[in-house]
């Protein structure tokens, strides 16, 4: 799959380009049922209810579960009693689980968070291997930061501040678009505009990091692949993308549309495609008012990859526009050269709107 990949826009290459290639080349699931097949494990009063303490377990039929969970603490639109309701969510990279909790406002801690994480390990136990025993559990919301983080660090996890929590988020637009509107005591005013559920500033006044000369690449290539080799059997699986991840994929998006990607080649592949991974890497912009194309890190870190002329500005405009047809879905690939059957990293990424 990957030859016939770098085949495609290996033309390009022999031209002595170095940085940008202008040029968008043709290339193309773990399956993603929101609510199809779940399985009530344990369930005390509803998820959904306004009671403090409500507590639902939830188990997805057909993913593997994962031992990457995701992890949310913060305050929904709802009114409790004239207090905000609070609400744990967890799930895993997979999102072949998801467990809600809310809490009293007045029992918002560290102390609190780590019982209801320890409770959800419990739940994994008792889970028949339904779940899997988290090593790593990512959190994305730095007002939170210190708190989850003191709740985490007397829990047998590695906590990983990330935006690459695909799963969590989809969750989470699903309640903001299908649940908290239900609910008595909605507040409309306290809803996240969109789908931003970071509340970030609408204005992004950060300035980009600029790359180590060290990692930087060699060369760049905006391609694309069809969708369908993301899909249940296509060629793009755990299994051959070296150093990387694969996120969800709604169910209901198209195979024959194609995914925007960027590949970038250099001889020091190995050793980018490991920094990478431990960046925590959430997704790719190209900024076409600032020229720029840029990568999204950890919590808030923003990397300054490239600089972009009037032909690659045009390359850009193509890359986020498939990315708005997709919601968000695009990808980033690192090898040393046209040749390379696969690649040293490869990551399917999610821009999610204020993450």
């Amino acid at each position: 799959m990957f030859r016939s990949y770098s085949l495609l826009y290996i033309g390009f290459l022999f031209h002595g380009v170095t940085g940008f290639i202008p040029t968008s080349t043709t290339l193309t699931r773990t399956d993603w049922r929101s609510g199809e097949g779940s399985v009530d494990l344990r369930v005390s009063n509803s998820a959904d209810s306004t009671s403090s303490d409500a507590i639902s377990v939830e188990l997805k039929e057909g993913k593997r579960p994962s031992g990457e969970w995701e992890l949310d603490c913060y305050s929904r639109p709802v009114v409790v009693n004239g207090k905000k309701l609070w609400e744990v969510l967890i799930t895993d990279a997979s999102g072949s689980f998801r467990i809600c909790e809310s809490l009293p406002s007045n029992r918002v801690n560290s102390r609190e968070l780590r019982r209801v994480v320890e409770s959800a390990i419990e739940e994994c136990e008792l889970s028949g291997g339904a779940m899997k025993r988290p090593s790593t559990i990512r959190f994305f919301r730095g007002a939170m930061f210190n708190m989850i983080n003191i709740a985490l660090s007397e829990v047998d996890v590695v906590a990983k501040p990330s935006r690459a929590t695909y799963s969590l988020a989809q969750w989470l637009e699903e309640r903001e678009r299908n649940v908290y509107p239900q609910m008595e005591g909605y507040r409309a005013t306290m809803a996240s505009s969109g789908s931003d559920i970071t509340g970030s500033s609408f204005l992004d006044i950060r300035t980009p990091v600029k790359l180590p000369d060290a990692l930087r690449g060699e060369k760049y290539a905006f391609v694309s692949l069809p969708l369908a080799e993301f899909q249940e059997g296509g060629g793009v699986t755990e299994e051959n993308i070296g150093v990387g991840r694969l996120c969800p994929i709604d169910d209901d998006m198209p195979g024959d549309a194609f995914v925007q990607g960027i590949v970038i080649m250099t001889s020091r592949a190995k050793a980018l495609a490991s920094w990478l991974g431990g960046t925590e890497v959430a997704s790719l912009k190209c900024d076409l008012r600032r020229r720029t194309l840029t990568m999204e890190a950890d919590i808030s870190t923003q990397f300054l990859m490239a600089k972009l002329n009037d032909e690659q500005r045009n390359e850009g405009r193509i890359f986020e526009d498939g990315k708005e047809q997709l919601r968000g879905l695009h990808f980033v690939c690192v090898q040393k050269d046209e040749n390379d059957e696969e690649p040293a990293g490869f990551w399917l990424l999610r821009e999610m709107k204020g993450m």
